[in-house]
């Protein structure tokens, strides 16, 4: 009878660590969800767009970059996160909750332009209803993550070192 001992350094397969509670090996493209969760995230919260991109606190960056995040690599500017389940997202309700946040985001930038001050963002009509649905996406994604929702939202410094990590 043979005894196996434990895992050994050299073998091909991993166990997963992981980038605050979630693990980074879960999702194939979680570099990706990390910063669509990163934006979504500064999106959602009211009181951090007050206290930090309306007050203009250095290192997370303005609405502007917090769309940029939630699109560059996703294209979800121009298809629906749909495509991405399995990938970036676990099930259809998370990607119909990112494809909500992002329309109504999107509709505001492109009516208020992407050079708009942060003000403008913030005093639309329609922007209660963009944080609502970027909310309800966060913390969808943030819950499934094993992450509280309610943490303040990390630097865009942190975010990098974060996924350079891996």
């Amino acid at each position: 009878m043979t005894v196996q001992g434990p895992e050994t350094p050299s073998r091909r397969g991993r166990r997963s660590s992981t980038m605050g509670g979630m693990p980074l090996n879960d999702m194939p493209w979680w570099r990706w969800r990390s910063n669509v969760r990163s934006a979504l995230h500064m999106l959602s919260d009211p009181a951090f767009q007050q206290n930090v991109w309306l007050a203009g606190v250095d290192g997370y960056g303005d609405v502007t970059d917090a769309v940029y995040r939630l699109v560059e690599d996703t294209w979800l500017d121009n298809w629906s996160a749909e495509k991405y389940v399995g990938t970036i997202f676990r099930d259809a309700q998370e990607a119909a909750l990112v494809d909500t946040a992002v329309l109504r985001v999107l509709r505001i930038m492109h009516q208020v332009g992407p050079d708009a001050p942060v003000s403008a963002y913030l005093d639309h009509d329609a922007w209660p209803e963009a944080v609502r649905a970027a909310r309800e996406a966060h913390v969808r994604l943030s819950v499934s993550d094993g992450e509280d929702p309610d943490t303040p939202p990390r630097t865009l410094e942190v975010l990098r070192i974060m996924t350079r990590a891996a």
